[in-house]
């Protein structure tokens, strides 16, 4: 990028003085401050836009093949786990095919556990890909991600491959029907489990759950906030 000094700001006299040398200088300086301010401030900001508007726009890639349930009650369940209380274990299949226990991060990794109503429905097909945006967060936080919804198998296959690729593991909670949603007090009165998102630790005990409104996407910079306040304990 390249800058100039408009005519009528050039200085009337004599380019040679120290009067003048000094202030060419400092409109140099200010070039280069705010050349700084664009790269570290503005661009960032530019491109993380960018990359949210890929990442949820996901779904209109194959908006067609997405139901919409109309709007729901925002929450239709009772908690079964609390903050400070050791994790309910489980063991899911995974669309890759491996069996996935929450007792394998023990010791290792922070666990947060993102349960989603339905494959093939809006804010869900926006949801999960946008946790792509924020896979460094994890990673600094040494923590993984784990999605469950109460779907089978092939239903998530093909959902999933619909949104591209997805870091982290999508979990079968199909059956028995639900069963670890209900474990956990995410199970609704239709059979589909809440939008929740559960925040274990490395020794297995909940910091924090966040149940948001099932019509409503979570937001990612309260799940980046908690992700780094849980892994400074």
């Amino acid at each position: 990028m390249k800058f100039f000094i408009p005519e009528s700001a050039a200085p009337k006299t004599p380019i040679n003085s120290s009067k003048n040398f000094f202030r060419i200088r400092g409109c140099c300086e200010e070039v280069v401050r705010m050349k700084k301010f664009l790269i570290f401030n503005i661009v960032p900001g530019l491109i993380l836009l960018l990359w949210v508007a890929t990442a949820f726009g996901a779904s209109e890639a194959f908006k067609d093949n997405i139901y919409n349930p109309g709007q729901l009650k925002p929450v239709d369940s009772t908690l079964k786990v609390k903050i400070g209380e050791p994790a309910p274990d489980f063991t899911l299949p995974s669309v890759s095919g491996e069996k996935i226990s929450l007792s394998r991060y023990r010791g290792k990794k922070h666990v947060v556990i993102s349960f989603v109503p339905a494959a093939w429905t809006p804010v869900c097909s926006d949801q999960w890909p946008g946790y792509n945006i924020v896979k460094k967060i994890f990673d600094e936080n040494e923590a993984v991600l784990l999605g469950i919804t109460v779907d089978n198998i092939p239903t998530l296959y093909a959902w999933t491959n619909q949104m591209g690729d997805l870091w982290f593991p999508v979990l079968s909670d199909f059956w028995p029907h639900g069963a670890v949603a209900e474990k956990y007090g995410v199970l609704r009165s239709s059979g589909v489990s809440e939008r929740a998102l559960i925040f274990i630790d490395k020794n297995g005990i909940i910091q924090d759950i966040q149940v948001s409104d099932i019509n409503v996407r979570p937001d990612l910079a309260q799940c980046a906030t908690t992700l780094e306040k849980m892994n400074k304990k």
